[in-house]
Parts: structure tokens; C-alpha cells; sequence
């Protein structure tokens, strides 16, 4: 699979690696990218560990395997994954140029 579909930050890839060492010690799982319905501008994002599905694009940056359904592509195509740790909070950021509208929080967006 085209790796160009998403980018994740150095700074998010040392931090997912982190969590892994605590959350997938054994690496079997991947780290699950998705858009699920909900949240206050009608979409929001899913970041879990979860094993490969059937039809799941599987991408690997930096040795970190990332899964991604063949539904969330769609809305995920050309997101920036990032992790932010500054006075405004702790945590990952989605930066989505397909986002027309994002709430607040920045969890959840619409197309």
C-alpha cells in the first residue's frame, strides 16, 4: 500500500513506540487508525492496538505496523499524525486537510 496515504510525526512514532513497549509487548498487534461515527461534528477518530483484519491496509513506519480499514482510508487520506506535549495538553493530534469542520477538542470532525 502507498505509504503517502498518511504521515505520522517522528515525535508520534517514538511516543506509539513507547506505549507498545507497555500495551504490545509481544508486537502482535498494529496500531489501529479509524473513523467512526459520532462525536460532536458527526466523525471521530479511533487510535487502538488491535490485530490485522482481512482487508486492512497495513503500513509500517519505523518499524511500527499501522492498520487502517478500507472505510476510515477514505476520510484519513492525507492526515497527519502527531503527538503533542505543551501547555495546552498531552497527546495525539490529528491534522486532517479534509476536515470542513473540527470541534473543539479536535477529536472529531466533518467532511
Amino acid at each position: 500500500m502507498d505509504q503517502s496515504i498518511i504521515t505520522i510525526t517522528d515525535k508520534a512514532i517514538e511516543q506509539i513506540k513507547a506505549i507498545a513497549a507497555k500495551e504490545n509487548p509481544d508486537g502482535s498487534k498494529g496500531l489501529r487508525l479509524a473513523v467512526t461515527g459520532g462525536g460532536c461534528s458527526g466523525l471521530s477518530y479511533k487510535i487502538e492496538f488491535s490485530p490485522a483484519k482481512e482487508k486492512d491496509n497495513v503500513l509500517t513506519f519505523d518499524s511500527v505496523k499501522v492498520l487502517i480499514d478500507p472505510k476510515s482510508v477514505i476520510y484519513l487520506k492525507g492526515i497527519v499524525l502527531d503527538f503533542k506535549d505543551g501547555l495546552n495538553g498531552k497527546g495525539f493530534v490529528f491534522d486532517n486537510p479534509n476536515a470542513k469542520n473540527t470541534c473543539g477538542c479536535g477529536e472529531s470532525f466533518s467532511i
